[in-house]
Order: structure tokens, then C-alpha cells, then sequence
């Protein structure tokens, strides 16, 4: 198997190719990032002489990049997307342009080569706020910020290619991922790499808004799962019911690193923010996936890196 991976020099792309490559040593990849702000190819320093990697620089949205790099494999995996959703209210149109726009080139290309698999990773986000219960594959879609809107539209595209064309897609929507090598922007790497420094933690409004966390490594089981026993035009949810609410990942980040609850700064809540995340994930556990990483195991590994990996992030915030 030869794969196309989009955006694999961010978080979630970086760590599944990492992944990958160990574990399917009959297979290579082509790595396509723009590297833009959150694309790091520190993050593949360590293969970047692996004769099965090669990586290609180019932004998902110019055709003749896409046609190019996609020429010759049979298996395309897109995780590139402008993500923050502070960001995308801020200014919205990288995320259109990206999120939209790049997906349906990357869509065509894969259309014309006849592209075995294709699969979208998309988000929680795209189904809205959920008071009570969970979200399934068969749930409205209701996103309530400019990013997922993006991500919701990019779904659709893809799924009215599978009705439309018989194109093989399959899409992943997963729960907030945390782990090694993400931008510290989001709010683990964030509030760690912030106590590090003696620096405070910003906590939206009252800090009761709810997320289900997922250790990154169990994301890229489920999407190599899907990628070989996913069944195409279908959908797959990806979580680890670890649901918390953010001062409660506040307060854990804080005892873990001998921090006071002096060092938490509540702030003025963001436009829109959704309150509660929460996915119904039967269907691929059906498949045989679960989580194997505990939400504490994962955060103490999580801590850990950022310690080691002071100069990675200590670059990113300057």
C-alpha cells in the first residue's frame, strides 16, 4: 500500500505517520504539508531519511501540487485543516478556503487516479452541543463555530461523492485528541507548557464546559482499523468516554505539576462556545477497536514530552 497523507506534519498527522510506519513496514508514504504555523517538520525529524517517507511541501488547495503528489498511491488519508476554533472566529476564511476548498481538490484528484480508499478526518464538533446523551454517525449536523462549519461542509462534500460517483470515502470523527507534538495553542499543551513557565492559566468562563479525551495514539489505532475494516461510504466515531470538564483538567494538570489553584486566570468565555462534546462510538468498537490508553496514563505521558520537549514548544510560542 502506497498512502497520500495531508497534513502530516501537524499533530494528529505527525503521530499517525509515526504510527504507521511502525507498524506496516510493507507500506511507504508520501507526507504533503503547506507548513503553516501549526505544520512542524520537527515532528518527523527522526524518519526523515526513512526510504519509505518522502515528503512533499504544497498546500492542498493548487491542483497541480495535489495531482502530483497523489500520483502513484492507492490510499489517501486527509488530516490537514486549519483547527482553532478561536482562530476561525477571528477570521474565518483560511478556514473556508482550507477546509472547503482543499477538500474538494484533493476529492477530484483522488477521483481521476481512482483512489481505493479516501479517508476524511473530521471532528466532534461538526454535530454541535449535546446536553445529555451522545452524539451517533446517523446525528444532525448543528456546528456552531466557523471551524466546524468548515469541517461539517468538508463532510458533506465527501459523503455527496460517495452517493453521487460510488467514490470510496470513509470519514472518522473523533473526540479532542491530546498527546505529544500538539501546538501550543490547545488547552493541554497550552496550560502545561504555561506552568512550565510560571505563567497563568486562561480558563474560560467558569471552566464547566464539557470534552471527551482521547490520547492521539488510540485515534491513529482506530483510523489504521478503519483504514483496512471500515466499510466505505460509512462513518466512524472515535472516543474515549473521558468526559471533563475544562477546570477539572485545569485542577489535574495543575497537582500533577505542583501548581496552586492561584495559577488558574478565569476569562471572558468565547463567542459560540459549545458546551458539551459526547460520541456514541459502538459503531467501531463493533469493529473491534477500544481505547487502550486510561486518560491519566495519557496525560502523565502527555506532561512528560512537554518536560523533554522543552525547545519543540518554548520556538512555537515565540
Amino acid at each position: 500500500m502506497k498512502l497520500l497523507i495531508t497534513g502530516g506534519c501537524g499533530f494528529i498527522g505527525s503521530n499517525f505517520i509515526h504510527y504507521f510506519l511502525k507498524r506496516h513496514p510493507e507500506d511507504s508514504l508520501i507526507n504533503l504539508d503547506n507548513l503553516s504555523y501549526a505544520g512542524n517538520l520537527e515532528n518527523l525529524k527522526d524518519i526523515e531519511k526513512n526510504p519509505r517517507y518522502r515528503f512533499v511541501k504544497g498546500d492542498i488547495c493548487n491542483r497541480k501540487v495535489v495531482e502530483e503528489a497523489m500520483a502513484g498511491c492507492d490510499t489517501v488519508i486527509n488530516f490537514a485543516a486549519e483547527s482553532h476554533v478561536d482562530r476561525s472566529i477571528a477570521d474565518a476564511s483560511p478556514f473556508i478556503q482550507t477546509n472547503v476548498y482543499g477538500t474538494f481538490t484533493l476529492l477530484e484528484a483522488a477521483k481521476k487516479y481512482n483512489i481505493s480508499c479516501f479517508i476524511q478526518i473530521s471532528t466532534d464538533e461538526v454535530c454541535g452541543s449535546i446536553r445529555k446523551g451522545s452524539f451517533s454517525e446517523e446525528s444532525s449536523l448543528k456546528p456552531n463555530s466557523p471551524y466546524a462549519a468548515s469541517k461539517a461542509s468538508a463532510d458533506l462534500l465527501s459523503l455527496s461523492y460517495y452517493k453521487t460517483y460510488g467514490f470510496p470515502i470513509i470519514i472518522t470523527r473523533s473526540s479532542n485528541n491530546f498527546g505529544p507534538y500538539q501546538y501550543p495553542e490547545k488547552l493541554i499543551p497550552l496550560f502545561i507548557s504555561n506552568l512550565l513557565e510560571g505563567k497563568k492559566v486562561p480558563v474560560y468562563g467558569k471552566g464547566k464546559n464539557i470534552r471527551d479525551w482521547l490520547y492521539v495514539e488510540d485515534n491513529c489505532r482506530a483510523i489504521d482499523l478503519v483504514l483496512t475494516k471500515g466499510k466505505v461510504g460509512e462513518i466512524y466515531n472515535i472516543g474515549a468516554d473521558n468526559e471533563r470538564t475544562n477546570l477539572s483538567i485545569t485542577r489535574t494538570i495543575l497537582k500533577r505539576l505542583g501548581k496552586k489553584e492561584e495559577m488558574i486566570e478565569y476569562v471572558k468565555d468565547r463567542p459560540g462556545h459549545d458546551f458539551r462534546y459526547s460520541l456514541d462510538c459502538s459503531k467501531i468498537k463493533k469493529l473491534g477497536w477500544k481505547p487502550k490508553i486510561s486518560f491519566e496514563e495519557g496525560l502523565k505521558k502527555t506532561i512528560s514530552w512537554y518536560q523533554q520537549n522543552k525547545n519543540w514548544w518554548k520556538r512555537l510560542k515565540k
